[in-house]
């Protein structure tokens, strides 16, 4: 059976009190590792530090939002994958709609960042998600497969073990607005089969792909029990503790049937 990963991405939000107090209850609740959770939270930059001391010796993982594929130099604003390894980051979210969509990243910078992550002992969070307007079109899977292809290109089968996929519909993104549990499954069985297609279906069996897009506590584990969802990226539940709580709650339940 695959592991759950319950993972909170804080976005731009949080200052370092908020931030330490929020992976405070986290870590209280996770206070040591589980077989069949994970528990992993990627605070604003200037909350890892901070952060990663609320959560240390508990089984909360620490992760990174974004990392630049440079090892270093002169590149005003970005942060290296040392860097993140440095601040104790074991993961980092790579990909993710907002990168795409609001800043213009592409499959081929994805595609480097992960292969930089990757290299210097990182394990990434890929994101791939179509926008409402590519669903309407019936363009999901299309959409996809190339997202996978462009992120994953030239990613070999064991650097891909290090690698856990995140199906963000941009449409259910900070809108309230879930995918039902069938959009969800059927997004993640095609996922799956792709992987399985470029990989192996043994590859594909152990590979975690988890659901983003306004889970919630009363979604969470509905969206969970199905086949193919290996957990959750989590976004605005996840700046609450009575909130994200629950949800990893939700996951702690289905791993113990």
């Amino acid at each position: 059976m695959r592991r759950f990963l319950v993972a909170g991405n804080w976005k731009m939000n949080t200052d370092r009190a908020s931030g330490s107090a929020l992976a405070g209850a986290l870590a209280e609740n996770s206070p040591s590792e589980e077989a069949g959770v994970e528990v992993l939270v990627c605070p604003p930059f200037t909350g890892l530090e901070s952060v990663g001391r609320a959560i240390d010796g508990s089984a909360v993982q620490l992760g990174a939002q974004d990392v630049y594929f440079e090892p270093g130099g002169a590149f005003t604003g970005e942060i290296s994958v040392e860097m993140l390894t440095d601040a104790g980051c074991g993961y980092v979210i790579i990909g993710h709609s907002e990168r795409r969509n609001v800043l213009g990243e592409d499959d081929e910078v994805a595609n480097r960042k992960v292969k930089a992550a990757l290299a210097g002992g990182l394990k990434v969070v890929l994101c791939v998600g179509e926008l409402l307007s590519q669903r309407e079109a019936g363009n999901t899977e299309w959409v996809l497969d190339l997202q996978m292809a462009g992120s994953l290109a030239d990613i070999s089968e064991d650097d891909a073990k290090n690698i856990v996929i995140a199906y963000e519909p941009v449409w259910a993104i900070g809108t309230g607005v879930t995918a039902t549990t069938e959009q969800a499954e059927s997004a993640h069985l095609h996922l799956r089969n792709w992987v399985s297609g470029h990989y192996n279906s043994e590859f594909a069996d152990q590979l975690r792909i988890l659901y983003g897009g306004s889970v919630k506590p009363d979604n969470a584990e509905a969206l969970m029990s199905q086949p193919n969802v290996d957990g959750a990226l989590v976004g605005g539940a996840s700046l609450k503790p009575d909130l994200f709580i629950p949800i990893i709650d939700a996951a702690r339940s289905l791993a113990n049937g």
